[in-house]
């Protein structure tokens, strides 16, 4: 099973609806464990105006407490333990996930076409911008669905951020996962 950020209701419980679940959510939210990014359904400024209120990712605040909840152990981290390779994705995402959060980025959400086949990890706005984000746990730089996204919208900045060093490219720049923050100045 590939874990995945986003909240759908009837895999924590068969049969249960946003009622059942929409207060806890809020109260982790308004107390400052979990984050919430919304799909967007339009890529026009101001993003909060587009976003989606029923597709949507939670995170927590900090990835050490992902680590913890899931119960990942540190020699599995550092090890580079096989069991662990689609999990470390999950955490790749938590940890840019924060990184935005200090930056204080004027919105973070994320994009999926209208059949769901592609998926873009975040769209913020920054500085007047829309800027998407395409994470990558490894070196492994192929993202088809941030290329789709980049191709069809043109956007005049776009980020894949990874193991792999600093490069620019004529559709995109590619910023290490280790200056992620130092790229929005934190």
């Amino acid at each position: 099973m590939t874990y995945t950020p986003k909240f759908i209701y009837g895999v924590r419980k068969e049969g249960a609806r946003a009622k059942d679940y929409e207060l806890a959510i809020q109260w982790l939210i308004d107390s400052g464990i979990l984050l919430k990014s919304y799909r967007l359904s339009k890529l026009s400024m101001p993003l909060i105006a587009y976003q989606d209120l029923s597709a949507f990712k939670l995170f927590f605040n900090d990835v050490g407490l992902l680590a913890a909840k899931s119960r990942l152990d540190s020699k599995s981290v550092v090890g580079g333990n096989t069991l662990f390779t689609e999990f470390k994705g999950a955490l790749t995402e938590q940890f840019v996930m924060q990184q935005l959060c200090a930056a204080e980025i004027d919105y973070i959400g994320y994009w999926t076409n209208d059949k769901s086949t592609a998926e873009v990890d975040f769209v913020i706005q920054h500085e007047g911008e829309i800027i998407p984000m395409e994470v990558k746990a490894a070196e492994n730089t192929k993202a088809k669905s941030f290329k789709l996204f980049c191709e069809k919208f043109q956007p005049a900045t776009a980020i894949r951020t990874s193991l792999s060093g600093y490069r620019q490219e004529s559709w995109m720049t590619n910023v290490s996962l280790y200056i992620i923050g130092d790229y929005f100045g934190i």
